[in-house]
């Protein structure tokens, strides 16, 4: 049996996701707070193997504050973005410089969006 796709709650995620993705790329910790919900769950990759699990909307803004401070000129650069309902993939590529170098990292985010923000935000990388 074949499940029918709704576009609209495809639309709306794929639209929370690229809103929390140039608020991320321009350190807006506000912005990026703000396009997620209070029981936000961020997965980060570190440490390996299996990163760190942060949920709450405190917490997480709490991580990204230090993440920004300590990457000042960091970006992501999306490769490749799809959703189906409310969830959605995004292929990136990590860049800053690192011990005065340009340094990247290739991962894969898997977003879950509810009500048009970011609930849940898991990622993983290559390497």
């Amino acid at each position: 049996m074949a499940t029918e796709i709704d576009n609209s709650a495809t639309s709306l995620t794929l639209d929370a996701v690229e809103r929390f993705n140039a608020a991320f790329n321009r350190h807006d910790v506000d912005a990026v707070m703000n396009a997620m919900t209070e029981d936000c769950i961020f997965e980060n990759t570190n440490p390996q193997p299996d990163g760190t699990r942060l949920v709450g909307a405190d917490a997480v803004r709490a991580y990204w504050g230090k993440f920004f401070a300590a990457n000042p000129d960091a970006i992501f650069e999306t490769e490749e973005i799809f959703a189906t309902g409310d969830r959605c993939v995004v292929r990136w590529i990590y860049r800053k410089t690192k011990e005065g170098k340009p340094w990247h990292l290739r991962g894969v985010d898997i977003f879950k969006v509810r009500n048009g923000k970011v609930a849940e935000k898991l990622a993983y990388v290559k390497g």
